[in-house]
């Protein structure tokens, strides 16, 4: 999941200290813009945009002929002779399974199940076992969603039953791990998307109480987790209660925006959409809002969660999350059920109308951030897990 921001976020973690690190992408989506210092994967064409300077370039003839192809034209078509003679290549499990016996790593990680811990599970049947120490990350709904999906149960066992290390955010996900039948070592517990210069970010915020802020963020996701058209229902049923309020719904879907559009006109809200911004500017989004909903079916903790909490705006999320582990309900946050129209509705009218909530809950929020998701908290434990598990690792091969 090279585009990926939590991706992006994670490896920067581990950048500077001279780590010969590699990145095989699960899918040809593209790159996040803040991927650096790291080698990347598997690309059909080296000039491919979207990668910083500080990128190398590994095109997908490296692991097949030992060697990338470096002139400025050609690519394309040197790709499609070698997978004429090598069928296999157009696996990208086979490809992922050279790639490995190429560089010989330290260890392997798969940053979530369904593409990057299946891929893996996949390529490692082509080494015939002969794989180096495997950390798994749980990104949310991998198990908790997905573990009860019969497509899905089988591979998941098996990911767990082979797998050396597991990662998740949220200690509801160990358990499951475990009900999988996970028998190696269980890593910290910690935030999939990394840590945050708590500081830095405080100093984006809106100055003043949280109770003076005058707008309502929304997640836009509509799909097969996401609900915000029922958070939309929720704000027209709180219309009475928002007037004066500007209503912000970020990542919409195209179903959302037209949902939104149509709210605005029948209630006479304000209602805007948030195009692509960055990720400072959706930190900031938060940093003036008042109330920041997020509803799905599915979740772990949900970064969003966490960056409104950072921020100082009061979060009212799905209880299918693992919020629980990050706020109490009713004192720092509120938890709802995500199809839920009216309970979504009442946590909101409450949020809107109890000034003394908000403001407490931006407090202590402020302190539960600082202690448990600042980077000089996090860093420091991402950097000794992989120094133990290369450390051990190396130990096991002298053995």
């Amino acid at each position: 999941m090279a585009e990926s921001v939590h991706t992006a976020r994670w490896i920067r973690q581990v950048g500077g200290r001279g780590w010969d690190t590699h990145l095989f992408p699960v899918e040809d989506w593209g790159f996040h813009p803040e991927l650096k210092e790291i080698a990347v994967h598997d690309l059909i064409d080296n000039r491919a945009p979207g990668l910083g300077p500080s990128i190398r370039r590994v095109d997908r003839c490296w692991p097949i002929w030992g060697a990338g192809w470096v002139l400025p034209k050609g690519a394309y078509r040197v790709w499609d002779l070698t997978k004429r003679w090598f069928p296999l290549s157009e696996k990208r499990a086979w490809r992922l399974a050279r790639t490995i016996r190429k560089l010989r790593p330290d260890l392997i990680h798969s940053l979530e199940f369904q593409r990057g811990g299946y891929l893996a599970l996949e390529s490692r049947r082509h080494l015939d076992g002969d794989f180096p120490p495997w950390i798994v990350s749980n990104w949310g709904s991998d198990i908790y969603l997905f573990g009860r999906l019969r497509d899905h149960i089988e591979k998941i066992n098996a990911v767990l039953s082979t797998c050396d290390y597991y990662a998740c955010e949220c200690q509801r996900d160990v358990e499951l791990a475990r009900s999988f039948g996970f028998k190696g070592e269980v890593l910290p517990v910690l935030p999939n998307a990394g840590g945050y210069d708590i500081e830095w970010l405080r100093r984006l915020r809106e100055p003043g109480d949280s109770s003076g802020r005058r707008l309502i963020v929304l997640k836009g996701h509509q799909n097969w987790a996401g609900r915000a058209l029922v958070g939309l229902r929720a704000i027209e049923l709180c219309a009475d209660v928002l007037r004066g309020y500007r209503v912000a719904v970020y990542s919409a879907a195209p179903e959302v925006e037209i949902a939104a559009e149509l709210l605005a006109q029948s209630t006479g809200l304000t209602i805007e959409i948030v195009r692509r911004c960055s990720h400072e500017d959706m930190l900031r989004l938060h940093g003036q809002a008042r109330v920041s909903i997020g509803l799905s079916i599915s979740d772990a903790i949900s970064t969003s969660l966490l960056e409104a909490m950072i921020m100082g705006s009061f979060p009212i999320q799905s209880d299918t999350s693992c919020a629980n582990e990050w706020v109490v309900c009713g004192e720092t946050a509120i938890l709802v059920h995500p199809d839920d129209p009216r309970g979504v509705a009442r946590a909101l009218r409450r949020a809107v109308t109890d000034d003394a909530l908000v403001d407490r809950a931006a407090e202590i929020n402020a302190q539960v951030t600082a202690e448990r998701l600042d980077r000089s908290v996090i860093q420091p434990q991402v950097i000794a897990t992989y120094e133990k598990i290369a450390a051990k690792g190396e130990k096991q091969r002298k053995a």
